[in-house]
């Protein structure tokens, strides 16, 4: 069961990775200079992604424990309401990503560009209100169980965005030849396909009928849309300052030299991959765990959480493994320099503690969500990172090292004490939660 629905999800994460590993190729076959202005708008645009997506996802918690009690009616009440949250988030997300210009100066970037990272920026924020719809509606299949609208959006998207790329990155088939800016509006234009792919989906498919509103206007309910903040704002916060601190943990390291940045590199794409199938099992898992809420099955929520954080703890030994065993085979799927592998070696056994620790943290959580409990975590996190880690890796990294090596594997220490505190915090919640739950079944709501 939990399965059915991390698998889907795992197809979308691919694809949805895909499409910026498809804008990367492209655009860097065009010219570096385009290259480099989709990778500092990239850095700008996903954060705000992120706080949204993080906001909408509380939809899915919602719908979840509504499903799981029978609550139909008020299954189908949500979705208009995420709607209308999804406008207005998209309202403020848009605008912001257009009028990027004076972030984008800060960097003190060379003329040329600033302004095709700027172009990028501008066209891909006509975009962004289409991904918080879409979220809307993807977190109302998801809180169903129902992931295969996502999957298939999220793949025809990807499959969209080859095309749209070559045509307007390379002026092609009578298009502007435009380079990053034809990237920004080729991005632009699959994420409209999106929420109109799921949205064609959910009202032919028979199995949705249910489970959605009559098609007419639904006035705005204020007390929905506080529950809805309540729970997402954590939410989108911890995206936002998770993201926040391997940007300035980046930064940090790129003072430290060429070498120092590669080997840091391939170990944050590593643990990327990663991530992205074990919040797949997380998502999955807060799913089943708020549909056995809803119906008050308490030894369903105690199955669901022992299997998701088995599979997600699975998936974290599995990977650590294989990093132990052969990183030198990893490390040259990335570089050949000797340099790079010196340091990146060392990394990569930093690397796999990293994701077991992470394995337990991100099952913790997502089952804390699922409780609606949200800012529990966020408060963790603020604490773990950025009071904890950050000064750390300062003090390990920059002040106490003496060369590259040790520097970037003392910043890599010093996020892994961090994520041992979160890991930690975070697993003693979950714990006394579901001790309460057992001395109390009422306390699951």
């Amino acid at each position: 069961a939990l399965g059915r629905i991390a698998w889907p999800t795992m197809i979308a994460q691919v694809a949805q990775m895909g499409t910026g590993v498809v804008d990367t190729i492209m655009a860097g076959r065009y010219s570096a200079v385009d290259l480099a202005a989709i990778a500092i708008g990239y850095n700008i645009w996903l954060p705000l992604f992120l706080l949204t997506l993080g906001i909408m996802l509380a939809t899915s918690v919602t719908v979840a424990q509504d499903f799981g009690a029978g609550k139909l009616q008020q299954v189908r009440d949500s979705l208009p309401q995420a709607l209308w949250l999804a406008v207005a988030l998209g309202a403020v997300v848009g605008p912001l990503c257009f009028n990027a210009g004076p972030l984008v100066a800060l960097l003190d970037l060379e003329g040329v560009t600033y302004e095709k990272s700027l172009g990028y920026l501008q066209a891909v924020a006509f975009g962004l209100p289409a991904t918080v719809i879409f979220q809307a509606l993807r977190c109302h299949t998801q809180g169903l169980g129902i992931m295969r609208p996502f999957a298939i959006a999220s793949v025809l998207g990807l499959l969209a965005n080859v095309p749209l790329n070559y045509m307007l990155i390379y002026g092609k088939w009578g298009a502007p030849e435009l380079g990053a800016t034809g990237c920004g509006w080729a991005t632009a234009i699959s994420m409209w396909l999106s929420p109109v792919l799921i949205g064609i989906y959910m009202a032919i498919n028979g199995r949705m009928r249910p489970y959605l509103p009559p098609l007419r206007p639904v006035a705005l309910n204020l007390r929905m849309q506080l529950d809805i903040l309540r729970l997402g704002i954590p939410i989108g916060l911890t995206f936002f300052l998770e993201m926040g601190i391997f940007t300035v943990i980046g930064l940090m390291i790129a003072t430290l030299g060429t070498s120092a940045m590669a080997a840091h590199q391939i170990a944050y794409n590593i643990w990327d991959v990663v991530y992205m199938l074990m919040i797949s099992v997380g998502s999955a898992t807060a799913t089943r765990v708020g549909h056995a809420i809803g119906s008050g099955d308490h030894q369903g929520i105690s199955l669901s959480v022992r299997t998701g954080m088995s599979l997600t703890l699975l998936i974290g030994l599995t990977c650590a493994s294989a990093l132990l065993l052969m990183p030198g085979v990893l490390i040259a799927i990335y570089t050949s320099e000797a340099e790079i592998h010196a340091i990146a070696g060392s990394l990569i056994r930093l690397t796999a503690l990293f994701i077991l620790l992470d394995s337990l943290q991100v099952a913790s959580a997502y089952v804390l969500r699922a409780f609606r409990d949200t800012r529990y975590p966020f408060l963790v996190l603020c604490l773990s990172y950025w009071v904890l880690s950050l000064p750390l890796a300062w003090w390990l990294g920059m002040v106490r090292a003496d060369h590259a090596a040790d520097a970037t594997a003392g910043v890599w220490q010093a996020l892994i004490v961090g994520m041992l505190v979160s890991t930690l915090f975070i697993g003693m919640r979950l714990y006394r939660r579901l001790q309460r739950l057992q001395h109390d079944p009422g306390v699951a709501n």
